[in-house]
């Protein structure tokens, strides 16, 4: 179904509470760096940032003063030494930081930086963004709940991402999901039921399409597709459920088109059944992380008290268990949510 769905446009930052902040430090998610978020929008000029086709990209490339830039360079190698291997000095000088560039759209407004090994001229990037409580909410309930392990940092009020490599939604289904096979299509639309039901189960919203990527890869004679979320900004802030649910966004009406068109609707059941299914066996591995995050989740303010009421009543309705009547707090609603999953799992299960 095409819809126009309304999501708040300015979504508030919400700080980095005591008890995540324990809970971060400990599951070695919080660790000193050498720089914040803040020392990097002392950029003193900036370029706009074309793709191949030159359309601009919403990124600038922004430019410091020779008297800062060497500094924060060897700072931002830190952080990648620490992000992505044991923190030493010892890889430092095999490393060269190609581009900084700023996004000047959406709540996040991250800075991207490549990073290049000077032997072999192989790059990557990461990316340094304010620390918010939704977005460490979001990034952990990935990591756990989903087929990927996420890497990120936290040090007060700056937050590390490692990159999600992938193919833009927006750019595959305009550009490459026309070029795909049959088979290919066919199982395409299969992930974006099993991404649809992820989204919903653990209220991970605003997945239009350029929020998600698709990686394919290469599996004997054939490709395999998967869908991956990259924007954690909307963990269970909105009140309105269809926002959770990636189907109702217009900008995902090819890939609701797809399913339609590809897959029958006992099937599109067995795949909601097959991803609700990992997801509980998923918790019962992580049972007491994902507990101490939930925790820490129900104490905390993620969202606003309209929110929260028309969100509970919008899962209610959807599930029609009375715990979601109870919920007092988005940590709350996740709980919940999380447990209906589970019960339902072991229900069958103990057949």
């Amino acid at each position: 179904m095409k819809e126009d769905l309304k999501i708040s446009k300015k979504k508030p930052s919400y700080a980095i509470s005591e008890v995540l902040n324990k809970y971060l430090t400990d599951y070695n998610r919080n660790i000193s760096l050498p720089i914040f978020y803040s020392d990097l929008l002392r950029f003193q000029g900036s370029v706009v940032v074309y793709d191949k086709n030159d359309e601009d990209t919403l990124w600038i490339r922004v430019f410091y003063n020779e008297f800062e830039r060497e500094e924060i360079d060897h700072s931002l190698k830190q952080v990648y030494s620490k992000l992505i291997s044991d923190g030493s000095e010892g890889i430092l000088k095999y490393l060269n930081i190609d581009a900084i560039d700023y996004c000047t759209f959406g709540n996040s407004k991250p800075f991207r930086v490549k990073v290049r090994n000077i032997l072999n001229d192989n790059y990557t990037y990461f990316y340094v963004k304010k620390a918010d409580a939704s977005r460490v909410y979001g990034l952990e309930l990935e990591h756990m709940l989903s087929p990927y392990n996420l890497n990120f940092l936290v040090y007060k009020d700056t937050l590390i991402e490692e990159h999600i490599a992938g193919i833009p939604g927006d750019e595959f289904i305009k550009n490459m999901l026309p070029e795909c096979n049959a088979s290919e299509q066919s199982q395409i639309a299969k992930e974006f039921v099993k991404f649809n039901e992820r989204c919903m189960i653990r209220l991970l919203g605003d997945m239009r399409s350029y929020n998600y990527v698709i990686v394919p890869t290469h599996d004997f004679d054939h490709v395999v597709f998967k869908i991956r979320a990259i924007d954690f900004d909307q963990q269970s802030y909105e009140g309105n459920l269809k926002i959770y649910r990636p189907q109702f966004f217009k900008e995902n009406y090819k890939m609701v088109e797809l399913v339609r068109d590809k897959i029958q609707k006992e099937s599109v059941d067995q795949y909601k059944i097959e991803e609700r299914s990992i997801i509980a066996k998923r918790m019962i591995s992580f049972q007491d992380r994902i507990s101490a995050l939930l925790k820490c989740m129900e104490v905390d303010e993620l969202s606003i008290r309209k929110h929260i009421s028309q969100l509970k009543k919008d899962i209610y309705d959807y599930t029609l268990d009375v715990n979601f009547k109870k919920s007092k707090t988005m940590g709350d609603i996740v709980r919940n949510a999380l447990d209906f999953v589970k019960r339902n799992y072991e229900s069958v299960n103990a057949r």
